[in-house]
């Protein structure tokens, strides 16, 4: 069997007793007392492996080690790190430059057991190393400074990156994501996709909009787990950050993992003449971005259970009350109209008492889409409570408000539910409409809101009834007070209400 070679970097006056020892267990082995020896040595004949100290005066071991699994050569050769056996942060440094193992000083057993098992575990290399020479060689010290040059580079992005995670919503990650990438690249576009939930993200010039989305929808087209590369909406990040280049370099990407599993991708897509570096930078973006990924989706899921009704989909009470608030202050402040809408399902016990709590909660899940459909997108609706729902309708007037809510009720009447044996379960709701007069609170705008929906309940259900003013209306009226909430105008009186009680 031939002897193996193997390189022994020791500065202390005790290497040739262990090269001793070592030569003993059937290995060749080559002694130096310098670090940049050793490398130059392992560099130009690769040996079965190295053995050195962590701590050296100037070139460390974590240096060696790092520029040795750096080196096309030697990436493949196993090196033993040597220090004080208890010292935790010996062990951690010799683990993150890469070492096969680290022993404790003095522990020869240890030793000529890592050696044993780290040479068995090393693929050979079928690479050939040509030594350079002459005028082109370079000195160790400049590899070395090379390789803590390029790992410097990959923490500070990698630093950066992990930062992200604090953002709490996907399209703030993109948007700080873009603003450093485009300050270390110059690129044409960025592009950030996930796959739960499905999200495609776009930063890319204003004036390159169009040419950039088609370029990124196709690029990211074999990540999208739906298969709707064409259709998936985009969150797009427009500036001038990103160039409007008619034409560039091949897009570069690569996929997110977290563990095992793919959760999205992330693409870059270089201008003319893109940086060297553009590969390597996209690569460590790719595998930090995981942990900052699925940390905002936890976030916004958090959010989105704190402020949406699970059942309906809509805003929960809190978070209505909120944005109303905020409406009623923009009223108050530029004198924009609004309108409160507030909506009972007529009958509703009777139909949970009938046809069972879970067709009770069919129709309230039902009422959810409805509403969103038949309202703006600069409108508000939210769940109030049990059977109630409640709508702002920002920037309507009286009238206005009064027709919206007719074809609100209309729809819900025309709507098809059916209960848990397949039949079909007649819906029908009471609206009181309130206008915002000046200095109104939430509070008071809901509740002759709410008065108003009680007075249709009053006149037969099924109908849209307008609230007093509120300076018409008598202050000791309360909720149940029927005859102080008689409604000053009713726009639709259908004389044919649901009745199940």
């Amino acid at each position: 069997m031939t002897a193996l070679p193997i390189i022994l970097v020791d500065s202390t006056d005790t290497r040739e007793t262990l090269a001793e020892r070592l030569r003993m267990q059937g290995y060749v082995v080559t002694v130096t007392p310098s670090a940049a020896e050793g490398a130059a040595l392992a560099l130009a004949d690769p040996p079965a492996a190295v053995v050195a100290d962590l701590w050296m005066p100037g070139i460390s071991g974590v240096q060696l080690c790092r520029l040795l699994r750096g080196e096309p050569a030697t990436e493949r050769v196993p090196v033993i790190l040597r220090g004080p056996e208890l010292d935790r942060h010996s062990r951690f440094w010799a683990d993150r430059a890469g070492a096969a193992a680290y022993v404790g000083l003095g522990r020869m057993g240890d030793l000529v057991r890592a050696l044993g098992a780290a040479i068995a575990s090393t693929i050979p290399s079928q690479d050939s190393f040509i030594q350079l020479c002459g005028e082109e060689e370079r000195d160790i010290r400049d590899r070395i400074a090379a390789h803590l040059d390029t790992a410097l580079f990959e923490s500070l992005v990698a630093s950066e990156i992990r930062a992200l995670s604090a953002c709490g919503s996907f399209g703030r990650l993109l948007d700080l994501l873009a603003q450093f990438v485009s300050r270390v690249s110059s690129y044409r576009w960025l592009s950030v996709y996930t796959q739960r939930p499905e999200r495609l993200g776009l930063h890319t010039h204003p004036l390159a909009y169009q040419r950039s989305e088609e370029e990124a929808r196709a690029v990211m087209a074999p990540f999208i787990a739906s298969g709707n590369s064409l259709t998936l909406p985009i969150l797009k990040v427009e500036d001038e950050d990103a160039y409007d280049d008619a034409t560039g370099a091949s897009p570069i990407q690569f996929p997110i993992r977290l563990g095992p599993d793919v959760i999205g991708a992330v693409a870059l897509a270089p201008r003319e003449t893109p940086h060297s570096k553009d590969v390597a930078l996209l690569s460590i973006i790719a595998r930090e971005l995981a942990g900052p990924i699925r940390i905002v989706a936890l976030i916004e899921e958090s959010q989105r259970l704190a402020t949406v009704d699970p059942l309906t989909g809509l805003m929960n009470r809190r978070a209505f009350t909120a944005s109303l608030d905020r409406e009623v202050a923009r009223s108050q402040r530029h004198g924009y109209p609004l309108c409160v809408l507030l909506l009972d399902v007529d009958h509703f016990k009777a139909i949970n008492d009938h046809r069972g709590h879970p067709s009770g909660d069919a129709v309230l899940a039902a009422l959810g889409p409805l509403l969103v459909r038949q309202i703006r997108k600069v409108d508000l609706a939210g769940r109030w409570g049990g059977e109630e729902f409640v709508v702002a309708l920002t920037g309507a007037d009286a009238p206005g408000a009064l027709v919206s809510a007719e074809r609100i009720r209309a729809a819900i009447a025309a709507m098809e539910v059916r209960d848990s044996v397949g039949e079909p379960i007649p819906v029908t709701v009471s609206i009181g409409v309130a206008s915002y007069e000046k200095g109104d609170h939430v509070d008071g705008l809901i509740d002759r809101a709410d008065r108003a929906m009680y007075a249709a309940k009053s006149s037969g259900r099924n109908r849209v009834t307008a609230a007093r003013e509120p300076d018409r209306e008598p202050p000791s009226a309360k909720r149940m007070d029927l005859p102080g909430s008689e409604p000053t105008r009713v726009e639709r009186d259908n004389s044919a209400p649901l009745r199940l009680d």
